[in-house]
Formats: C-alpha cells, structure tokens, sequence
C-alpha cells in the first residue's frame, strides 16, 4: 500500500468521490468533529448533553452518521428520529476526560480497555449496535479510533473491533508516524468552509488511508 497515496486520493477526490470539499460528504467529518472538541476544548463536556444543547447534540451526530451512510438500507437508524441518539448524548456527555486524549500514537494497554470498555458502554444503551456503528460516532465526536467499516476493514485486513485490531492499529502508526503527521490536516470550519486550527487525528488519518485501500 502506498500510504500516502491513499491519503492525497481521499482529500483530493480522486476516487470517484468529491474529496474533502465543504460542500462533499467527507466534510461532514469535520463539523461533527469541530461541533464536539469544542466542548472538550472549553472543557465543559458535560453541557453536550445539556436541554439547551442536546437537540443540537443529536443533529449533528445524526447528519454526520446519514452522511457516512448510517441511515440506509435496513439500517435500525433509518427507522429512528435524532432523539433516539439522546442516550448516546448522554454517554459522550459523561466520557471520562481521559478518552477525549486517546489516539493512535497512546495505544497502550490501557488505552486500548478504555476504548473498547466505551463501546461496551454504547452496546449496553442500543442492544445489537455493530461495529460500524460505534466507531463511527467513536470516530466523530472523539477522533480516537477509525471507523471499523466494510472499506477499512478490508483495506487493513482485520475482522473486528477488538483488541488486536487495535494494537495493529497502535502498531501501524508507530511505523508511519512521519506521513501520518504529516497528513493531520486542519478541518473545515461550517460557516466559511475555511480551514480551522483544529487537525485531524491520527486515527482518522489511518481511517482515511485504509478505507481507500479497501475500495480497490
């Protein structure tokens, strides 16, 4: 695989897809990621879920999980309102400040519990939620893991969000920290489409990669 390659393929478009453009569906990343670090980044998480906040909390997340192709087909989701997200607005709300830190350079052992215990935590509150599913709100709201969809499972050739996966995950980054740095990207700003001072993380960037590796 030709990390790089795969990288400037995702941003740019070059893959039959609109690239990471204001206006395309990779964006939709990127306001779900901005709208929730801002909270961590004012250090009042717990207002995510607040009566003023959590319909707006709902929105965002459900936008990004439709964008990203989480409400279709026979999808549970697409039967659902954004308020049946209220209970994973809960959740996120009461992370342990911890898990907001996480990311593919600190998979340790202990890290790696703290990640997996919190998609424990999502099953328990949506019996039957998939693999899929989780990483991708794990994804984009707190940038610490890819999402363990069809393309990225394929691409790095793992079966399921577990343990191993990760610490090959850990491992990967550890081999490539130089281009995957390099590829921290800032996201775009909703409002100008400008970019931000907020990067990318090093999970997404290896989601990016290995989801245009499992396209091929």
């Amino acid at each position: 695989m030709n990390l790089e390659e795969n990288i400037k393929k995702y941003l740019d478009g070059t893959t039959g897809l609109d690239g990471r453009k204001p206006d395309a569906r990779y964006a939709s990343f990127d306001y779900c990621f901005n709208y929730f670090q801002s909270f961590r980044e004012a250090r009042n998480v717990g207002a995510i879920a607040e009566p003023e906040n959590v319909q707006v909390s709902c929105l965002h997340l459900a936008f990004y999980l439709a964008s990203w192709g989480m409400l279709r087909g026979s999808a549970e989701l697409l039967q659902k309102s954004a308020r049946h997200l209220v209970p994973a607005i809960k959740l996120i709300a009461s992370a342990d400040a911890t898990l907001w830190e996480i990311d593919a350079h600190c998979y340790t052992e202990a890290n790696i519990r703290q990640i997996l215990d919190t998609g424990h935590i999502f099953r328990h509150a949506y019996p039957g939620m998939s693999d899929i599913l989780v990483t991708k709100v794990m994804l984009g709201v707190f940038g610490n893991v890819p999402a363990f969809d069809t393309n990225f499972k394929n691409g790095f050739q793992v079966a399921t969000f577990g343990p191993k996966a990760l610490r090959k995950i850990g491992a990967f980054y550890g081999e490539n920290s130089t281009v995957i740095d390099r590829f921290r990207v800032p996201t775009l700003d909703f409002v100008s489409g400008e970019v931000t001072s907020r990067k990318y993380t090093r999970a997404k960037v290896i989601d990016m990669a290995f989801f245009i590796e499992g396209m091929s």
